[in-house]
């Protein structure tokens, strides 16, 4: 008996030991394959600046690859082509990442829903899809780890039955990722959910599943992927738009592109570049480049917008999302914490191809109903708690490979035309990699192009995560005395990069932080992002404010609050003329406005109708009354200085105290009327907007004048009138 259990246990030792053997050997396998790749793929340590870039573009120099897009499908191609050994070319005629790419759910996901239909419609299409976006987002995390995180997502079950039934097909989610899965789906009972979830309905909840996808900063992972490409010698240039494009015949007499025509929007110079292959990876634009190829060519592209809202950080928890597998009409929304906020989508509608796309009312109160049904009565969902929304257009596609081309593509598509125009479409931001991969392979085989190696972007680094480590930040507050939160950002926005941008940073003054002047006193943003913003190739107000910084997107309001300091600091770096800052100002308020949410934020406070009682009505205007001490029937901005510098806050600048005033002068008269401030707080009363420093401004002066009538007001004993 007991040598029987010394054989088990012997028998145990060798398959584990042999295991363990194999699994080391794989590991150190694959470090030894990034060692060899990194040493025989030429990296450069310095990051060549935009001029140069646009010199190389300029020199007439013939490219084995033009790709046209910069977002994360053409900055994946560009750093797929350059890795390979080709002399690769990108232009994007906006900024990297200004399209779709900066406008999604920050989710890096296999598709839980896709799943499920895979499985229901024995779709075996579908099923290897969600099998290749699983593997995908092991590599995103693996490539760019500071950019990207596992995020434990919460599918709250109202019904006992459903229980069974999700727990399967998460488990089965897990099971199809294999062992690239990021960790352990699990069940939660109702008491345990609450507890990790508490802003969750507890009315008739059952429980809730838990699973793990992915979670990124994507319009940084887009910058940073094309960083990367830069680096590896790729010749890329935001603000650079493609023309015309150029053709040749062959030695078939056949004709084929040779390059395109491109202008430089910023400079507005015009030249051509020489290429032997060129590929569109414009996204929801694709068509546009297939027609310059070809005017006769039918649309691929069905657009579809969906539209995010951001919501204070304490709508949800910071290390747990939430899935709506199921809304009333049958999407699916997402409710995940991000940056410190809280993001809230999406919308699925048909939609016009704009490089504008815009959100509106009609879709923010949609996903604002949605998520009502989820949270608790403790939370009171208000129009006003919405900071910032936006709109990204869906790049869906029919397949122009096939015959039938109504019905669209599941998947990304890969197509090649006559004049061999290669163009990649569809497709989703986790599977960017992946479809880089396919694309390069396509258009290899159809230009007979000669690369040096195969892929090997699965063993690629991104851009900072060389020497990046979870504790880095540490250093940072040590080595240049940084503020806690301000040293997190920066090692999680640049990673190892953060240190270099650490050395932009200016003295404070102060004895603590040492370094780095916050751009706005909510956010960790500091000036020395700004300055090296511009050596990412940032080269407007929009570029810094929506991508380099991510402030547009977590709150319209207080990003037009930091524009002035960004202007001023860019115009330092970039030349500026007093002119080109107010064009500048101008252009970045137009895109608050219009695309991050500011517009439709301010005309839903307009059309609040005032639902205030004769009480209120009565202690508002003696609040109005307090700082228009003239009695003029307006309140200047004179008026709000000396109320401001009573409570202290003689610091404030002139920029801050217009910021205050244009938050409630909706008539745009530079003074404040007693019916807009009575708009304002009926706004307030009923939810649609969250917060007013004027309205503040208000009460605490209310409050100031009462204490000082207190404090002179004669006590009855001493008056002489006792008894």
């Amino acid at each position: 008996m007991a040598f029987r259990k010394f054989g088990v246990t012997a028998l145990g030792t060798l398959v584990g030991g042999t295991f363990a053997t194999y699994a080391l050997r794989q590991n150190d396998d694959m470090v030894a394959r990034v060692q060899l790749e990194e040493k025989v793929i030429k990296r450069a340590r310095k990051l060549p600046p935009r001029s140069e870039q646009i010199a190389a573009l300029q020199s007439g120099e013939e490219y084995d690859v033009l790709i046209i897009g910069g977002g994360a499908t053409g900055a994946g191609v560009a750093l797929d082509s350059c890795t390979r050994g080709l002399k690769t070319a990108l232009v994007e005629a906006n900024d990297f990442a200004s399209g779709t790419s900066s406008r999604s759910t920050k989710l890096i996901h296999g598709g839980v829903r896709y799943l499920q239909k895979a499985i229901l419609g024995l779709d075996i299409e579908q099923y290897n899809m969600v099998k290749e976006a699983l593997a995908e987002r092991a590599n995103m995390l693996q490539s760019a780890p500071h950019l990207t995180h596992p995020l434990p997502i919460m599918l709250p079950v109202y019904t006992w039955w459903q229980v069974p039934y999700f727990w399967v097909g998460i488990k089965a989610y897990d099971f199809v990722a294999g062992d690239r899965n990021v960790k352990s789906s699990y069940y939660l009972s109702k008491q345990d959910a609450l507890e990790k979830f508490p802003m969750l309905k507890s009315d008739k909840l059952c429980g809730a599943i838990v699973y793990y996808d992915g979670q990124q900063d994507d319009a940084r992972m887009c910058i940073s992927v094309a960083l990367t490409a830069a680096r590896y010698g790729a010749s890329v240039a935001n603000h650079v738009e493609v023309q015309e494009l150029l053709k040749k015949k062959d030695a078939n007499g056949n004709e084929v592109l040779c390059g395109a025509k491109v202008r430089d929007n910023l400079s507005k110079k015009e030249w051509t570049i020489k290429a032997k292959c060129v590929i569109n990876a414009c996204g929801p634009f694709t068509d546009s480049i297939r027609k310059m190829d070809d005017p006769k060519v039918k649309s691929i592209c069905c657009p579809s917008s969906g539209v995010h809202i951001v919501l204070p950080g304490y709508y949800s928890p910071q290390q747990m999302g939430l899935l709506d597998p199921a809304t009333s009409d049958g999407r699916v929304i997402f409710f995940l914490p991000w940056l410190k906020g809280t993001i809230a989508g999406t919308t699925d509608s048909p939609c016009e191809v704009t490089r504008n796309p815009a959100p509106t009312e009609e879709d923010i109160s949609f996903i604002l109903s949605e998520i009502k049904h989820y949270l608790n009565k403790d939370v009171d969902v208000r129009r006003g708690d919405v900071l910032s929304a936006w709109c990204g257009i869906r790049p869906l596609v029919s397949d122009p490979n096939k015959d039938d081309t109504q019905s669209l593509a599941r998947n990304h598509i890969v197509h090649v035309s006559k004049s061999k125009l290669v163009t990649i479409a569809g497709g989703k931001w986790t599977t960017y990699r992946a479809m880089a991969e396919h694309t390069m392979d396509a258009a290899i085989k159809a230009c007979d192009l000669k690369p040096h190696r195969p892929c090997v972007t699965d063993k690629i680094q991104i851009e900072g995560s060389h020497g990046w480590t979870p504790t880095m930040y540490i250093r940072l507050v040590q080595d240049f005395g940084l503020e806690t939160e301000v040293a997190q950002h920066l090692a999680q926005a640049y990673g190892d990069r953060a240190y270099p941008v650490a050395k932009l940073a200016a003295l404070t003054g102060k004895r603590w932080p040492i370094i780095g002047k916050r751009i706005h006193p909510e956010f960790p943003y500091i000036d020395a992002e700004i300055r090296y913003g511009v050596r990412e190739y940032a080269c407007s107000a929009i570029d810094m404010v929506a991508r380099r910084l991510r402030l547009a997107f977590l709150n319209v309001q207080a990003a037009q609050e930091a524009l002035p300091m960004i202007v001023d600091i860019m115009g330092e770096e970039l030349k500026w003329s007093k002119e080109e800052k107010e064009r500048q100002m101008k252009q970045a308020t137009d895109f608050l406005n219009l695309e991050m949410g500011a517009l439709v934020n301010k005309r839903t406070q307009e059309t609040v109708p005032v639902n205030l009682s004769p009480d209120e009505v009565t202690k508002y205007r003696k609040r109005f009354d307090t700082i228009d001490v003239e009695k003029k029937g307006y309140v200047s901005i004179n008026d709000i200085r000396r109320a401001l510098k009573s409570f202290g806050d003689a610091d404030i600048t002139g920029e801050e105290l217009h910021d205050i005033l244009k938050e409630i002068d909706t008539n745009m008269n530079g003074q404040v009327e007693l019916d807009e401030y009575l708009q304002m707080m009926s706004a307030i009363k009923s939810g649609a907007v969250a917060y007013s420093r004027f309205a503040r401004v208000a009460e605490l002066e209310e409050a100031k004048q009462n204490e000082l009538k207190i404090k002179h007001k004669i006590s009855v004993d001493r008056s002489g009138g006792g008894t």
